[in-house]
């Protein structure tokens, strides 16, 4: 009789990798993978082209080549709201892609529980998000070597770009856990969309609530010193920190009762449901939540706190006692006082008051100008408040800004002051001593014509129009506008020559439109002169 025996065969208890060491390493595993993707997402590819482009495009020929960095630090912050917007989609799309596939009930066999696939979903986000702080120091740092660059920049406001980004993609996972259907996407990022662009428009300077929007770019219409911005960029950057990281907690908080199991358990996450069962992280994720609404709710109270009172006594002193804070120095007869950022910038002053002087000749040699700069910063960044011309004899006002259309204006200002002797005279001019104002003013130029219609409100080189200032603007009649585009036509020594030999009559009070053209060898303009009529 033969007996046949049956071996029993005792499989291994566990067949997959266990452990927390494992289970991080697939995670790390998952989340590199899941980042290749989302940075070859059509949309996110989209985004960064066009971010790039657009960055590259108006930094070759922003600030006219002479950058404030207080102003060129916040100018980094919108364009990478396009990126966080095309992120946010993407990882959303991604996250949903086991449930728009039907493959979700295949992860029960795998060492990652959901709430791990959230983190690694999560961590897939930090190459996008360092991908724009390169582009972020990129753009700052080609502001910052250009030759005419000066001022001081904030790390804080250069963080605002990067951290939104990782705020919107860490939205885009939350969106996902919370709302499982794959068609919740596109109606959530017109949302986002539509908050963004309403209650950006709705908030005013001043105004506390402003700073809880992930961007605050107060477009500045005069730049000011670094120390008078008053705009809380360190706590801000807290904020969106604190903010970020409490939306990417709560998504994985939210990831479903697979965040309480042991890896390889198989538990599978109902959408929406809180964190329960045994996990070693389970009190680690909820203290990490509770402590980034911590640093959330601190950075928020505190940077809407307003502008601070030392702010506002500063803003108050530089705009009414400038002199108290500026270092002057000499240059061939002319003193040029700066506040301390603008010290470098008195090289570029003196040379748009050597070409005016050089055009009036010997009439002006004995002339020593004061050149001060000036800046009305009680009103904040965004109101454009004129400042009152200087009464003193000899004194020349310039503002924080150059290039460009202020060059012009300065030499206006320049040779407004050699012809009538004061800045606030110089304002209410309308007879024929404008005509040799303008001219001192351009014709030393590249491009005199170009500069008129710079400096004219209309942008205009034809008729009457209102002459841009930093002070008061002055008016051009048609009839000094005819005159001074003649003027222009012929050759500067020329014309230099007789503005020298008629320096008197052409600059007293007295003196017609008219008599300026036949001084000058000119006719009589055919055009109205509207001040003398």
């Amino acid at each position: 009789m033969t007996t046949t025996t049956t071996a029993t065969v005792t499989p291994p208890e566990e067949t997959a990798p266990t452990g927390p060491r494992a289970s991080w390493a697939a995670v790390l595993a998952l989340a590199g993978f899941e980042a290749r993707i989302l940075l070859t997402r059509l949309p996110v590819l989209l985004a960064f082209a066009v971010y790039i482009g657009w960055t590259v495009w108006r930094t070759r020929t922003s600030y006219e080549g002479f950058p404030a960095l207080q102003d060129a630090d916040r100018a980094t912050q919108t364009a990478p709201l396009l990126v966080g917007l095309a992120v946010l989609l993407s990882v959303n799309q991604a996250v949903l892609r086991a449930r728009r596939y039907d493959t979700e009930r295949h992860f029960a066999v795998l060492v990652l529980p959901p709430w791990r696939r959230t983190v690694a979903h999560l961590l897939s986000l930090v190459p996008a998000v360092l991908l724009v702080a390169v582009c972020v120091g990129g753009q700052f740092g080609w502001e910052a070597l250009k030759p005419g660059a000066l001022g001081n920049g904030s790390p804080g406001e250069l963080l605002a770009g990067p951290l939104s980004v990782l705020l919107l993609g860490a939205l885009g996972v939350l969106f996902a856990r919370l709302f499982a259907s794959a068609f919740a996407a596109a109606p959530l990022l017109l949302v986002v969309l539509l908050f963004f662009s309403l209650f950006t428009a709705m908030f005013q300077e001043g105004d506390a609530t402003r700073w809880l929007m992930p961007v605050v770019d107060d477009y500045s219409i005069r730049t000011l010193p670094s120390e008078l911005l008053g705009r809380p960029a360190a706590w801000h950057a807290l904020y969106l920190a604190g903010l970020a990281l409490s939306v990417a907690l709560a998504a994985v908080l939210v990831s479903g009762e697979g965040a309480g199991a042991r890896p390889g358990s198989g538990s599978v996450s109902g959408t929406g449901r809180a964190l329960r069962g045994r996990f070693v992280g389970n009190r680690g994720v909820h203290a990490g939540f509770a402590g980034a609404v911590a640093l959330m709710l601190l950075g928020a109270v505190m940077q809407t706190g307003g502008v601070p009172a030392e702010t506002e006594k500063a803003r108050t002193r530089y705009s009414t006692a400038p002199q108290e804070l500026q270092k002057c120095v000499e240059r061939d007869g002319t003193t040029y006082c700066a506040f301390p950022e603008w010290t470098s910038r008195a090289d570029d002053w003196a040379g748009v008051v050597d070409r005016v002087n050089s055009l009036a000749g010997d009439a002006v040699q004995d002339r020593s100008l004061l050149v001060r700069q000036r800046v009305e910063a009680r009103y904040g960044l965004t109101t454009d408040a004129a400042m009152d011309p200087l009464t003193a004899p000899d004194q020349v006002s310039v503002g924080t800004m150059w290039g460009g259309n202020r060059v012009p204006e300065f030499a206006v200002a320049v040779a407004g002051v050699l012809v009538t002797g004061k800045e606030a005279v110089a304002g209410t001019l309308c007879d024929g001593r404008l005509v040799t104002v303008m001219w001192l003013a351009l014709a030393g130029g590249s491009d005199p014509l170009s500069d008129l219609r710079d400096i004219r409100v209309d942008d205009s080189t034809s008729g009457s129009a209102v002459v841009v200032s930093q002070t008061e603007p002055l008016s051009m009649t048609a009839a000094h506008t005819e005159l001074v585009r003649e003027l222009l036509d012929r050759p500067r020594e020329e014309i230099g020559a007789k503005v020298t030999a008629h320096w008197a009559e052409l600059t007293t009070p007295e003196v017609t439109t008219d008599r300026t053209a036949q001084l000058l060898g000119l006719d009589a303009p055919e055009e109205a002169d509207e001040c003398q009529e």
